[in-house]
């Protein structure tokens, strides 16, 4: 019995044999900077389309609806192996797997945040609309001054929730092998599976606390928003 609770007890030394914590740290970052550069790209780019999605031109809406539904059909994993197998093969894109990985990322937030912006900017009340164009403001003006001011406060609680699962995706890096936290610390148990038994449990548990660290902030800002603009 003594013995057992030793080979336990032990099992968490495996988080600093040689460079082990180091390496999940190194492995956290990776996924971190794909989540932000993706996040930034995608933002940017779904505001774009959020935008034209309000407007009344028949075919962009549809496009940029179908963009949407394909993104939201499509299981991210699949994606992530589209981009990096297929895409290199047919259109000759030699980038590295992590750059792949914004790419996929970036085009994926792009189209879900496309429809939070939409979603706020018709939130907006029709009557600003309609006093923005008596006071002599343009359509570009009336977006820039009016709606989307007024839709950024609208949008940022469904903005956050978006980031808290760009960071949990990045979980599926490994699927390219990417060097993500998870594939770091697959690695560190199967090399260390003989001498630490039960490092599955010390790794696993520490990449849960990480994700937690990462994630929860997020998740109670944009409640405490919620509640706010109710």
């Amino acid at each position: 019995m003594k013995g057992e609770f030793v080979m336990v007890h032990s099992g968490i030394n495996v988080l600093f044999e040689g460079s082990n914590f180091a390496r999940l740290m190194a492995g956290l970052w990776t996924s971190i900077w794909i989540a932000a550069i993706s996040l930034i790209i995608g933002l940017a780019i779904g505001t774009i389309f959020g935008i034209l999605r309000t407007l009344t031109n028949k075919i962009i809406r549809f496009v940029l609806r179908i963009y949407l539904e394909f993104f939201r059909i499509v299981p991210t994993i699949v994606l992530l192996y589209l981009v990096y197998y297929i895409l290199p093969r047919t259109f000759h894109v030699n980038w590295p797997a992590t750059w792949m990985a914004v790419l996929a990322f970036s085009l994926w937030v792009a189209a879900e945040f496309s429809d939070i912006v939409r979603g706020a900017i018709e939130s907006v009340p029709k009557s600003q609309r309609e006093s923005g164009l008596a006071l002599g403001l343009s359509k570009i003006q009336l977006f820039r001054y009016v709606l989307l001011p007024q839709a950024v406060k609208l949008e940022l609680p469904a903005t956050i929730n978006l980031a808290t699962r760009v960071i949990k995706t990045t979980s599926l890096l490994l699927v390219i092998s990417i060097m993500e936290v998870i594939n770091v610390g697959q690695q560190i148990i199967e090399a260390n599976n003989q001498q630490y038994p039960t490092g599955v449990f010390w790794v696993y548990g520490l990449i849960f606390i990480l994700y937690f660290v990462l994630d929860y902030p997020l998740s109670a800002w944009a409640k405490k928003l919620t509640k706010e603009s109710k």
